[in-house]
């Protein structure tokens, strides 16, 4: 696809020129939610928050990617409790285990999404994470 051709699922058009600090910026935008396995989810949040709260102003790849690292853990986080509370409730009538890997599902999903976002924001590739909702922009 070309440069300069409208991509109809908003993807921002690719710049081969990004500077190498913007890009270890995103992947460290995107590897920083992993911190969430060592902070009960905490980090998950937290940590693309403070790398974009840092570098929003003077690096717009790093802008970029940080809010798409936070939508996709904050979207994560909504899915994972929902099923977990379901899952509870529905405990029951012997039923909400499937919830449970339900969510266990969604963490594996959530931890190859990760890697393969930092594999590509660190190639310059302003990545989009698929079904997550943009509530940062």
């Amino acid at each position: 696809m070309n440069v300069h051709e409208h991509d109809p699922l908003g993807t921002p058009p690719q710049d081969e020129g990004i500077p190498v600090q913007q890009r270890q910026w995103a992947m460290f935008a995107h590897l920083s939610a992993l911190t969430g396995i060592f902070t009960g989810g905490l980090g998950c949040i937290l940590g693309p928050l403070i790398i974009w709260l840092i570098q929003k102003e003077s690096m717009p790849f790093v802008d970029d990617q940080a809010k798409e690292a936070l939508n996709f853990n904050i979207t994560i986080a909504i899915v994972t409790l929902a099923l977990v509370a379901v899952g509870t409730v529905l405990l029951v009538i012997l039923i909400g285990f499937l919830f449970y890997f339900a969510a266990f599902a969604v963490g594996i999903y959530w931890l190859v999404m990760t890697i393969i976002a930092t594999i590509k924001s660190n190639e310059g590739i302003a990545y989009r994470y698929p079904m997550t909702l943009r509530l940062v922009s």
